[in-house]
This record gives C-alpha cells, structure tokens and sequence, in this order.
C-alpha cells in the first residue's frame, strides 16, 4: 500500500495543472554537482572575471612609462572589433563585459547553477593540474620527435626582452583573450560552418579543432613579438592547442582560460625548469 501511495505522491509532485486545468507533466529538477556546474557558462563567465582583472590591470601597470604599449594580440583583435562597433575605451569595454553577462544570465535562466565560492578554488587547482600533466605529455611527445624540450625555450625568447610584470601580465591575458579567439569564436564557429555539410557533430568538431589548433599555433610567429619559427615548438603549441580544445569540450571554457593562463604563468617564472 505504502509503494502505491508513493507512486501516487511521485506523479503528483511531477504534474501540475496550466492555465486551461489541463495537467502538464514537470520535468525534475537537475542535479547540480561541481563537475556540470563548472562547464556552463556562468560559471565561465565569472571564472573568467579575475583573469580580466589581473590582466587589464597589469597590463596598464606594466606599460606605465613605457614608450610602447605591449597587449596579447588576441586583446589587441577584440577590441579593435569592439571599436568597429563604435565602442572605445573603458568605458565600452565595461559595457561589453556586463552585456555578456546579461546574455548569459538570460539564456541559463531556466537552467543556471548555484554558485559555490569554494567551486572557483577547485577550478584554479584543476587548471593547474591540467596545465602541468598536459605541459609533460606534449612536451613529451615533441621529446620523442625531435629530441627537444623546445617550447619554453622559444617562449621566452621573445619575452626576455620584457620584465617580470608583463611576462606575468601577458600570460594572465593569454589564457583569457587567447581562449575567447580561438576556442569559444574560431573553433565554435568553424564547428558551426562544418556542422552544415558534416552531419556528425564528432568528425564536424574534430575538423574545426584541427583547423583551429593550427591557426593558434601558426600566429604565434607573427608581428614583432612573435617567436622565432622552430618546427618543434610549432608541433609543441599545434599539440597544445588540441588539448585546450579537449578541456574546453569536456570541462568548459573556465577550465580552458585558466589552464591556458597557469601554464603560461609556470613558463615565465621557470615552473618547468
């Protein structure tokens, strides 16, 4: 009798009655844990806030005096965008960052998960656990290759020629601006434009993550802060930028901005050795 009452109780709490006193059935309530609460994009959103931060505040500091203003590339191509739109400035950057979250805000309306503080201190320690194995097992792979450790080596060639603060400052901006670029618009949209003549989402995100790992590395040799091109260190970022790809397809974008940020980050302050 009990299970009939709670079979009875179960259908009742799954079904309500609309406007017209018709029943509609209600969908149950998803179960939020850290791993599918880290993947949405508010937490993205708001994970990627501190690297923001850091990075225009850094960067502002680090330029002060300096004759030459030095910004990532993928910050420099995003706000040029921005002032393609009319908006320069502080101001419009302001702007832009509190639309996309409003955007986001209004899309996960129905489906937003609660926020856990102690969640942004788990996601920090993944990244960095993901940004060293990854520097290893790539790094490793280029080892067998080519017989180098290559990449440090050819990151910081160009970046000696800088201080600390902006070598910090730059990594920081890396991760976030580099990961806007080329994982959430250059690698989604060549998903959305292959998806059209591939039908299968597998080989259709395969295509365009190959694709995109190639552009991310290659840019990495252009304008005048770009590295000296070694096959070597090309392979390393092309390998790289394949693994973001993977974090940013299992773990989301938080996961991708801050492993890209941390492992930039142990390279110029000689984590790797």
């Amino acid at each position: 009798m009990s299970s009939e009452a709670d079979r009875i109780a179960e259908l009742a709490r799954l079904t309500s009655r609309d406007g017209r006193g018709e029943a509609t059935v209600q969908p149950p309530q998803k179960t939020w844990t850290y791993f599918n609460a880290t993947r949405t994009a508010t937490y993205g959103f708001l994970a990627a806030l501190p690297l923001f931060v850091i990075y225009e505040f850094g960067i502002l500091l680090a330029n002060s005096g300096q004759m030459m203003s030095i910004r990532v590339g993928a910050d420099i191509w995003l706000k040029r965008l921005l002032a393609w739109f009319g908006g320069t400035g502080w101001m419009a950057l302001g702007v832009a960052v509190l639309i996309i979250g409003g955007v986001i805000y209004w899309v996960e309306r129905n489906n937003r998960p609660p926020i856990v503080p102690r969640y942004f201190g788990l996601i920090i320690g993944e990244s960095a656990i993901y940004a060293i194995v990854l520097a290893f097992i790539v790094g490793g792979v280029v080892g067998l290759l080519f017989g180098v450790w290559a990449v440090p080596e050819a990151m910081l060639q160009p970046m000696q020629r800088l201080g600390l603060p902006h070598q910090l400052a730059l990594s920081i901006g890396a991760g976030l601006y580099e990961e806007i670029v080329f994982r959430v618009i250059l690698v989604g949209g060549l998903f959305l434009l292959v998806h059209r003549f591939l039908p299968k989402r597998t080989t259709a995100y395969l295509i365009a993550a190959v694709i995109g790992a190639f552009i991310f590395s290659l840019v990495h040799y252009m304008g005048p802060m770009g590295d000296p091109f070694r096959f070597s260190s090309f392979t390393f970022r092309f390998l790289f930028g394949l693994a973001l790809n993977g974090v940013f397809l299992v773990r989301g974008f938080a996961m991708a901005a801050w492993t890209h940020a941390l492992y930039d980050v142990f390279v110029v302050t000689g984590g790797f050795g």
